[in-house]
């Protein structure tokens, strides 16, 4: 099996990571922007969040000599070594459930600020426990002021999100167009006649497709920042916001940040053994193979949950089912992709962490620089907002900023 040996490799890795997990959410969220069920999307992403894992076991697991005490994958397949696996996959099944939170959070609450919370809850949690398990490799006097910047940055995502939304509820009751639409929550809105309302609450697809025509488009798209292209989006997307209580989207945000948190110490616990669970001779488990078996769970929540929402959707979506699913090709090479995005960066994670020390690892977790890069960038997200919501958005990359170059700083060399 391939092993990093020096911190450089490390941090390279971790750096590659942050950049995979930063990006495969915005290509979802372009996705449910577009129209496309998160049903069919989140399907297609876990096949080859699962493929990834199989090359990465398949390939890294296999190069090299197999040794007493750090075999190769197929040598380990054989071994007793069901503790660890059990370890693994549990970190799996949060995983899963996280990332079915946070594609559902997206909408209500936003790309950047969905990350920001999430990741931040992760290192806060996460990060304590894996310096604990990891026998405290890492420097605390290092270690711990960077998770302070990351609690910090809590507080200012929580404010960007209050401000902006304040910002987007003024521009539509400011709005002069003739717009309309129609929520649950909220009376009638003007909406110009040129964008039908698409109803999602009452509409079955189950042998249709779903993903967004050009029926639902304007000829003249709209300015993004402006009314009008946030009702075209409402009128575009799959899942529909308006009027939602904010409660709902940061009580799904929280869940999702919990379930992070727990992720990697599972597999840190399933890679180090630190609780002594393993028969004495028996390795403790790589960590190719123990990505492998945490990918494995990880497919078979995601997979049984979505076929489960697809015949009982949850938030309004239209119910569908699997035939629809195996129709729907609009958009289906971004979700592959995103999957892939998604399966290499948690394992370069896990493989940086093996060498470095999972709390130090746990610096992917500012993937909210990338996803605020892609959503500012693809989505227009903070357009046209206020200064005070420009000021605190600054304030909270900055702080991630800090807060990534302080938790790197920390990492410590694991003795193998």
């Amino acid at each position: 099996m391939y092993v990093i040996e020096d911190k450089g490799g490390a941090i390279a890795l971790m750096l590659a990571a942050l950049f995979f997990l930063g990006t495969w959410p915005a290509v979802l969220t372009l996705l449910e922007r577009r129209g496309r069920l998160p049903q069919h999307t989140y399907l297609d992403y876990s096949i080859t969040n699962l493929l990834a894992a199989v090359f990465i076991a398949l390939t890294f697991g296999q190069i090299g000599e197999s040794k007493p005490n750090m075999p190769n994958f197929f040598t380990q397949l054989t071994q007793d070594n069901w503790p660890s696996i059990l370890f693994a996959m549990a970190g799996g099944i949060v995983l899963s459930l996280g990332n079915l939170a946070t594609q559902y959070a997206w909408a209500f609450v936003g790309l950047s600020v969905t990350e920001v919370i999430t990741c931040s809850i992760t290192v806060v949690i996460g990060t304590t426990l894996n310096y604990f398990l990891d026998d405290r490799i890492n420097k605390a006097e290092i270690l711990f002021p960077g998770v302070g910047c990351f609690l910090i940055a809590v507080c200012l995502g929580s404010a960007v999100h209050s401000s902006n939304a304040a910002d987007n509820n003024k521009k539509l009751s400011g709005s002069s167009s003739n717009y309309k639409i129609k929520t649950s929550n909220v009376g009638e809105q003007e909406v110009n006649k040129d964008i039908p309302v698409k109803d999602s609450t009452n509409k079955d697809i189950e042998d249709g497709v779903s993903g967004v025509s050009n029926s639902y488009i304007n000829t003249e798209k709209a300015k993004a920042g402006t009314a009008e292209f946030l009702i075209e989006l409402e009128n575009r997307r799959s899942i529909k916001v308006f009027g939602s209580k904010t409660i709902l989207g940061l009580g799904i945000v929280f869940f999702a940040g919990i379930c992070f948190s727990l992720f990697s110490p599972a597999v840190n616990l399933a890679t180090n053994d630190q609780w002594h669970l393993l028969e004495q001779g028996v390795p403790h488990l790589v960590v190719y193979t123990a990505f492998f078996y945490f990918s494995i769970s990880c497919f078979v929540v995601g997979i049984g949950l979505n076929i489960w929402f697809l015949y009982k959707p949850v938030l309004g979506l239209p119910r569908s089912s699997f035939k629809a699913y195996l129709n729907d090709w609009n958009g289906r090479h971004w979700a592959l992709l995103a999957g892939l995005l998604c399966g290499f960066g948690n394992g370069f994670q896990f493989m940086g962490g093996q060498a470095a020390g999972y709390a130090a690892a746990d610096a992917v977790q500012a993937l909210p620089l990338v996803s605020t890069f892609w959503g500012i960038i693809l989505f227009g997200e903070y357009r046209k907002s206020s200064k005070k919501t420009y000021s605190l958005l600054l304030s909270m990359l900055s702080m991630f900023i800090i807060a990534v170059g302080v938790l790197m700083a920390s990492s410590g060399h694991r003795r193998h």
